[in-house]
């Protein structure tokens, strides 16, 4: 299906600002670049006809700082909607403060020490856990897992509908899709789920910014390690509306479940059933054939011999 030209134009600028070095490439996000482990599923996306990314984020743990005018977690994780980048920026809408961000599990291995972990996420490691005052208006330190998060802008209905149904089928329940309206309509497909994401409190600023614990580093530990194997289901559903996406899978039933089936392998399947049908065929029609000529012979009335 040919672009329109506005689909063209649009896509032609997104393509100029990727189709540089990664060292190169810069935007409004912390990290500044397309994240390295969904790099080469955008780039196979922006190579199919009618498709074209216009934001991403691989998934990624953050641990964020409220910004002075007391703005909520929640309005932060809107404001990354905002921007056509990968992640929000360092500095966050409102004067927060992003502490820490990584698009990979975190590795405790190295950090077995007592307040190493604290300390990574910018909060103090010697203070004891504590609480703001109950006149106080703090400021809270929010540690959160977000999973793959990806705008697709399409050249049709079409092509817009196929890349809902891919991101659907594959467990990102939350996407959408929307600018469908006019003749000539260019989708753009949010491709979400909020089913992996979760988020918790764990510390809280002070007036004169001290940043103080309010969970302990053993707390700490069991929500990195949840997050950790939130990574790996999200890398699953990730790779599952890759394939579906670009046409590496269909879906077959066997039995009752149902499983995942490579396209290669299925029409080899199909091929050989249809082989093994036709010989059936043509043995049950030879079958029959020698039943008839049985039958047409058994039939035959001989003439009696004269004696």
């Amino acid at each position: 299906m040919p672009y329109n030209a506005l689909f063209t134009e649009r896509k032609r600028k997104i393509l100029s600002q990727l189709d540089v070095p990664d060292q190169e490439y810069t935007d409004l996000s912390p990290k500044g670049s397309v994240d390295a482990g969904i790099r080469e599923f955008v780039n196979e996306i922006n190579l199919l006809e009618g498709y074209v990314t216009t934001s991403s984020c691989a998934g990624r743990v953050a641990v964020f700082l409220d910004g002075a005018n007391k703005k909520s977690e929640n309005a932060a994780a809107a404001d990354d909607d905002d921007l056509p980048s990968s992640a929000a920026p360092s500095g966050g809408k409102g004067g927060g403060q992003w502490l820490y961000v990584s698009h990979d599990p975190v590795d405790v291995s190295s950090l077995q020490k007592d307040g190493e972990l604290l300390a990574l996420f910018g909060t103090k490691a010697d203070e004891d856990v504590s609480v703001p005052p109950r006149d106080a208006r703090p400021r809270f330190v929010h540690f959160r897992f977000e999973p793959m998060i990806l705008h697709i802008l399409t050249s049709s209905l079409q092509n817009g509908q196929h890349a809902h149904t891919a991101a659907m089928s594959a467990g990102f329940r939350e996407s959408g899709i929307h600018s469908i309206a006019g003749n000539d309509p260019n989708p753009i497909v949010a491709v979400r789920t909020m089913g992996l994401a979760f988020s918790s409190i764990i510390a809280y600023a002070t007036t004169n910014g001290e940043i103080r614990p309010m969970v302990s580093e053993t707390y700490l530990r069991a929500l990195v390690q949840i997050a950790n194997e939130r990574f790996v289901v999200n890398a699953d559903r990730t790779e599952r509306f890759r394939r579906a996406l670009l046409g590496l899978d269909v879906k077959v039933k066997e039995g009752a479940n149902g499983e995942w089936e490579p396209a290669d392998v299925r029409r080899e399947r199909k091929r050989a059933e249809g082989l093994r049908r036709k010989q059936e065929v043509e043995s049950q029609r030879k079958a029959q054939d020698g039943i008839e000529a049985k039958s047409d012979h058994d039939g035959y009335d001989m003439p009696e011999l004269p004696n």
